[in-house]
C-alpha cells in the first residue's frame, strides 16, 4: 500500500514542468489499473489487513477516488488548453487523492478524522480558485464552516475518549464509560453534515453551482462517501445507543429526501438539480446505515460507489453543455438533441443509471436497501415509495426538459462533443454498469 502512496507523492514534482499535464493523466490512469490488479491481501471485515486499514470497504472506496480524480484533469481540459496555473491545479487534485487514500486506509480514529478534514481543504482551495461567479467566496465559507463546525467538537471528544481508553484503534474501542453519549451525539453529527443530511445539507449545492467541474466531481464522487464510510467503521462503537436513537436519523433523513425530491422539481439551475439530487439519494444511505444491519451496510456501500459514479458523469454532462452555450440554466439549455445528438445518448444513460435503471449499480444499492429500511420498520414503504417514485420524476424532468422542446433562438453555433468529452463520459458509465455483474462482491 506504501508504495501506492509514494507512486502519487512522485507524480507531484512532475506537475509543476511544462507540458506534463497528459504525462502525469496517464500515470494516474495507470497507477489507479495497478491498483486494482494487483491488489491482493488476508483482509478480514474488522479492518486487520496486512496492507493500512485496507478492507472490502476502503479498498472500492480507494479506488474510486484513484478514478475520480483521474477523471478530474480528463474533465478540466479548459484549464490546461487557458494555461490558467494548470501546475498547480493538478498539484491540488494529487494533494487532495493522498488525502482520500489516507483517510480511507488509517486505523485510528483520530488519523481519520485529520485526513478528513484536510481533504477539505484542497477542495475549498478548487472552488475559490477555479470557481466561475463571484459567489464561490460564499460557498467556500458555507463549506467549510458547516464541516468544521460539526466537526470541532468530535475533536474534543477523541481527546477525552483517548484519555480514557488510551486508545483510538478502531477494533480496541468498546466502552467509553460517561463519554459515551456525548461520542454519539458528535461522531453522528460530524458524519451527518458530510454526507449531507437533510436540514444541514445548505452548503451543497451552493458548494456544487459555484465549484468548477473537478471539484464538482470530487465533492460528489468521494468526500461525500467519507461521512457513510465513518459511520461503518464506528457502528460496532455506537451500536448499544444506536438501537435506542437511529430511529430519529433514519426517519429525519427519509422524509428529509421527499422533500428534498419536491425541490429538485423546483430548479433550473441544471448543476443544482444535479446536487440536490445527491442529497436525495445520500438520504437513503444514511437510511441504510441507521438500520445497522447487513442489507444496510452493503447496500449503502453499492449505492455509495454507484452514485459517486453516476453523479459525477452528469455533472460532467453538464459541464460540456456550460462549455457550449455559457449557461446551465435549463430555460436556455433546451432542444440539445438537435444541437448535440450523440450527446443526448450519453444524457439518456446516465439519466438512466441515476434513476436506479437496471443495469446499473444503483439498482443493486437501491434494492438491498429497500429490504433493509422495510425489514426495520414496515410503515417506513410508505415514505420509500415516494422517494424512489420522485427519483425518477426529476431524472426524466431533467433529461426530457434539457433534451427536447423548441432551441434557444440566441444559440448560433455549437459544436458536438471532443473524442477526449466522450472517453471521460464512456469511463463514468462502464463501471457503474459493468460492476453491476459483479454484485457478490458487493454482498459478500
Amino acid at each position: 500500500m506504501l508504495s501506492y502512496l509514494f507512486t502519487i507523492v512522485f507524480l507531484i514534482p512532475l506537475c509543476f514542468l511544462c507540458n506534463f499535464w497528459w504525462m502525469v493523466h496517464s500515470l494516474m490512469f495507470l497507477s489507479s489499473f495497478v491498483f486494482m490488479i494487483f491488489y491482493y491481501s488476508f483482509a478480514d471485515l474488522n479492518m486487520l489487513g496486512y496492507c493500512f486499514g485496507v478492507d472490502y470497504f476502503s479498498f472500492m472506496l480507494i479506488l474510486l477516488s484513484f478514478w475520480i480524480c483521474s477523471l478530474m484533469i480528463t474533465a478540466s481540459g479548459s484549464v490546461y488548453l487557458s494555461s490558467y496555473y494548470s501546475g498547480f491545479f493538478v498539484f491540488i487534485i494529487l494533494f487532495l487523492l493522498i488525502m482520500l487514500y489516507c483517510s480511507f486506509s488509517t486505523l485510528s480514529l483520530l488519523l481519520f478524522y485529520i485526513f478528513f478534514e484536510s481533504s477539505l481543504i484542497p477542495t475549498l482551495l478548487l472552488i475559490l480558485g477555479w470557481g466561475y461567479q463571484p459567489e464561490r467566496l460564499q460557498a467556500g465559507l458555507y463549506l467549510i464552516f458547516y464541516t468544521l463546525l460539526a466537526s470541532l467538537p468530535l475533536l474534543l471528544v477523541l481527546f477525552k475518549v483517548y484519555d480514557f481508553s488510551n486508545t483510538l484503534y478502531f477494533p480496541l474501542l468498546i466502552d467509553f464509560g460517561s463519554y459515551y453519549l456525548m461520542f454519539y451525539v458528535f461522531i453522528i453529527l460530524a458524519f451527518l453534515v458530510s454526507m449531507p443530511m437533510f436540514l444541514v445539507h445548505l452548503w451543497l449545492p451552493s458548494a456544487h453551482v459555484e465549484a468548477p467541474i473537478s471539484g464538482s466531481m470530487i465533492l460528489a464522487g468521494v468526500l461525500l462517501k467519507l461521512g457513510g464510510y465513518g459511520i461503518f467503521r464506528v457502528m460496532k462503537i455506537i451500536s448499544y445507543l444506536g438501537m435506542k436513537f437511529n430511529y430519529f436519523w433514519l426517519s429525519l433523513s427519509l422524509s428529509g429526501g421527499v422533500i428534498i425530491s419536491f425541490i429538485c422539481f423546483r430548479q433550473v439551475d441544471l448543476k443544482s438539480l444535479i446536487a440536490f439530487s445527491s442529497v436525495a439519494h445520500m438520504s437513503m444511505v444514511i437510511g441504510g446505515l441507521m438500520t445497522m444491519n447487513w442489507w444496510g451496510c452493503l447496500g449503502s456501500f453499492t449505492l455509495m460507489i454507484g452514485h459517486g459514479l453516476c453523479s459525477s458523469g452528469l455533472f460532467c454532462l453538464s459541464n460540456i453543455v456550460y462549455e457550449r452555450l455559457g449557461s446551465r440554466s435549463l430555460l436556455i439549455n433546451k432542444g440539445m438533441i438537435n444541437l448535440m445528438p450523440s450527446m443526448a445518448l450519453w444524457w439518456f444513460l446516465l439519466s438512466s443509471s441515476n434513476m436506479a435503471a437496471p443495469p446499473s449499480l444503483n439498482l443493486l444499492g437501491e434494492l438491498s436497501l429497500l429490504n433493509s429500511i422495510i425489514s426495520w420498520s414496515s410503515f417506513s414503504f410508505l415514505v420509500l415509495i415516494f422517494l424512489s417514485f420522485f427519483s425518477a420524476t426529476y431524472t426524466l424532468y431533467m433529461y426530457s426538459y434539457s433534451q427536447h422542446g423548441s432551441l434557444y433562438m440566441g444559440v448560433y453555433t455549437c459544436s458536438l462533443g471532443y473524442l477526449r468529452e466522450y472517453h471521460l463520459l464512456f469511463l463514468h458509465w462502464l463501471p457503474l454498469n459493468i460492476l453491476c455483474l459483479s454484485g457478490e462482491y458487493f454482498f459478500i
